[in-house]
Parts: structure tokens; sequence; C-alpha cells
């Protein structure tokens, strides 16, 4: 080497060394380090750790040497502007030789002794610094982005467990309280192994040239909180109930009472049915729902109690079957007046027909009077065998049309309507 080729290699060999020396001291001054130095470790971070702190102590041992050597160098080239041949010779040497002897110290894994050029010494520091910084890093990450969560999390589970005992959500009594027992243990589990063992939260991302080349495993954190969003809507589900528990209540006795009245309705107009109407088959009409009352005195009872998460699945239910049970009712009374309405509508057509016989003058006509007189007397006697009356009502229909053919004079409408409603 030259003079000018000795300069240049000592002011890039100076410039690497302000390098690293600024990157071991920032790594000395990390809090990921100094926490991981502080810390009750175990599992992979224990291992990886162990393995770091020992690349770290000698990274100090190479920069020292790489140092050393770096300012003997320098300390023969200022001897004069000029170096001689044996100084550049030796310049050369030192600047590109493996000229640093470096004792491994008896540390596992490292030779006695070592020998490098100052290019590989640094270039051996730079792999050393960027294995350390990645678990020093990783660790640090996993503990700024974890532990703070976690803290949140459970103070959020505070509150939900605190609202939730007070609306009975309690362990071994509702299921969202065994859940809130199961998040509490595994927030306090999870806490512990993050702190111990943060990078077994670390999670590699291939491609990222960023220091520790990946991000923070939160899975396990993930489903706690959706686990916790659970409990809550049900805590609130609960809240709802109590808010309105007794407004539901009084419907659903309302609504209970309308379907034992309809009931009694039905029974008292199937004994008048079973009296007037004969030939008739009139379907049995049901008690009160016995079942349903008995809950329904359950569910106020849990109002009393304060068993709202009893009492929320229960009014749920209660609501579809009361509504179902007065649709029954209502159909049953339906079911059992249908021979009354028949008897009415019977008896509303025969008036009906005789009121036209006698607006066209026809009311004298003896066959008229004697079919509508047999047919009055079936639809108004009792019991009322509804066959023969539908059958009666039918020949007056029949009898008023034939009378009213021959009369030309009449409207067309008139003509017409009494076959027409006869076929009806």
């Amino acid at each position: 080497m030259d003079r000018d080729d000795v300069d240049r290699a000592l002011a890039r060999l100076g410039a690497e060394h302000e390098a690293v020396e600024t990157s071991l001291l920032a790594l000395q001054d990390h809090a990921g380090r100094r926490l991981l130095e502080g810390a009750a470790l175990s599992g992979v971070t224990k291992e990886r750790w162990a393995a770091a702190d020992t690349a770290i102590t000698r990274l100090w041992t190479y920069f020292d040497a790489y140092s050393g050597a770096l300012a003997a160098a320098r300390e023969i080239r200022e001897r004069r502007r000029w170096p001689s041949v044996p100084e550049l010779s030796e310049l050369t040497e030192r600047l590109r030789g493996p000229g640093v002897v470096i004792a491994g110290a008896g540390v596992e894994g490292v030779a006695l002794a070592e020998r490098f050029s100052l290019a590989d010494l640094v270039a051996r520091m730079n792999e050393l610094y960027a294995g350390s910084l990645d678990v020093v890093v990783a660790a640090d990450a996993v503990w700024s982005a974890l532990p703070a969560r976690i803290d949140l999390l459970s103070a959020e589970l505070h509150r939900t467990r605190s609202l939730a005992h007070s609306v009975g959500v309690r362990p071994g009594e509702h299921p969202s309280g065994d859940d809130l027992e199961a998040i509490t243990a595994e927030l306090a589990l999870l806490r512990a192994e993050v702190i111990a063992d943060p990078l077994a939260f670390w999670v590699a991302v291939s491609g990222s040239s960023a220091p520790g080349g990946g991000r923070p495993d939160t899975e396990r954190y993930d489903r706690a909180a959706r686990a916790l969003d659970d409990v809550r809507r049900e805590v609130e589900a609960v809240l709802t109930v109590r808010q309105d528990a007794e407004q539901r209540l009084i419907s659903l006795r309302d609504v209970l009472s309308r379907a034992d009245r309809t009931l009694a309705e039905a029974r008292t107009a199937r004994g008048e049915v079973l009296a007037k109407i004969a030939a008739s088959e009139v379907p049995a009409v049901s008690g009160p729902p016995t079942a349903l009352q008995e809950e329904l005195a359950a569910a106020a009872e849990y109002r009393r109690r304060s068993q709202w998460h009893r009492l929320s699945p229960l009014l749920d239910s209660l609501e579809d079957r009361a509504g179902e049970e007065l649709t029954r009712a209502r159909e049953s009374l339906t079911a059992v007046t249908a021979p009354l309405a028949v008897r009415a509508e019977l008896r509303g057509r025969l008036d009906a027909y005789k009121a036209k016989v006698a607006r066209l003058g026809m009311a004298e006509d003896p066959v008229l009077i004697e079919r509508y007189d047999t047919a009055r007397r079936m639809l108004w006697s009792a019991p009322c065998d509804l066959r023969a009356a539908e059958l009666a009502v039918l020949r007056y229909q029949r009898a008023t049309a034939e009378a009213l053919a021959p009369q030309r004079s009449l409207p067309e409408q008139h003509r017409s309507e009494g076959p027409g409603e006869e076929d009806a």
C-alpha cells in the first residue's frame, strides 16, 4: 500500500470504528437489554438471551481488539509525513493482514485464539451485533405490546365481572360466570408467560429486514378479548331483562289471561252449540295451560330474587309459548262456534230472500210461504239440524227463483240473481 492507500484505509476503518461504537453503546442502553438482564426468564427466551449476552460480551472484546489494532496503525502512520517502505509494509500487514489475535477466554464454542483482519473483524462484529439486536428488539417489542394490552383487558374484565355479579352472573350459576373465571385465569397465566418468556410470543415474518424480523403473537390475547366481548354482550342482555322484566311479566300475564278467557268462552260456546245444534261434530276444548302459569310464577320469583340470568331465557321462552297459546285458544273458539256461524248465515240468507219476495209482491205465494215456514222452523228450533235446514233454505231459494223467472218486467239483475245465489 502506498501512503494514499494507507490514509484511505485508516479513514474507512475509523468511520467503521465510530459506527460500531455507536451501535454498541445504543445496544448497551437499549431498554429491552436492560429488561432482559433483570428479568427472571424461562423457556426459549432464557436460552436465546444467554447466547445473546455472551455474544454482546464477545462483541466488546472484539471491539477493544479492533480499537487497539486501529490505534497501533494510526501511531505508525503518524510518525512521519512520508512513511518509509518498511513502515508502509508494516501498515499494509496491519490494515489488511490477519494480524488481530483475540483469545477465546475459554468461552464455549469459541476457539482458544482467533485471528482476524480488521475487515473480517468488522464483519464478525456486525454478525454478532445483528443476532444480539434481534433478540433484544423482539423481546422489547413483545413486552411493549402485550403486557399493557393485557392489563387494559384485565381492567375491563374486572368491570365486567363486577357488573355480572350484580345481576347474578356468577361462576357455577351461569355459563358466562364460568367464562369470566376462565378468562381471568387465562389473562393471569398469559401475562406471567409473556413476562418470563417474551420470545415464545414472537412470530417471524419472512422477508422482513427490520431488527427482530417479525411481530408479537397476539392470538391468545385476541381470543381472550373475543371471549370477554361475548360475556359482555350476555351481561348486557341480562341488564336489559332487569330493566324491562316487570313490563314483560305484566304483558305475559295479560296474554295468558286472554288465552284463559278465550278458552272459557270456547267452553261456554261449546255447551251452547251442543244444546242448539244437532248432527254436528263439535271439537273438545282443552283446559288452561297450567304449565305456563307455573313457569310464569317461577319467572316472578326469579325477578323477586334478582336472578336475572335465569329470568332472561325463561321470559324469552314464555313469550313465544304464550303467543302460541293465545293463537290456539282463538282457533279453538273459532272451531267451536263454526256451527253457530253457519246457522247465522243461513238465517240471514233466508230473511234476505223473504225480503226480496215481499219487495216484488209475491209474499202471498203459498209455495213460498210453505217453504219459508219449513226452513224457518228448522233454523229457529233447538237443536237445529244444520244439514236439513240448509237443504230447506236451498229449496226456498229455488222456489223463489222459479217464481221470479216468468216476470219479464223485472230488471235483468233480479232475474239472474236467484239462480246465481242458488248455485252459490
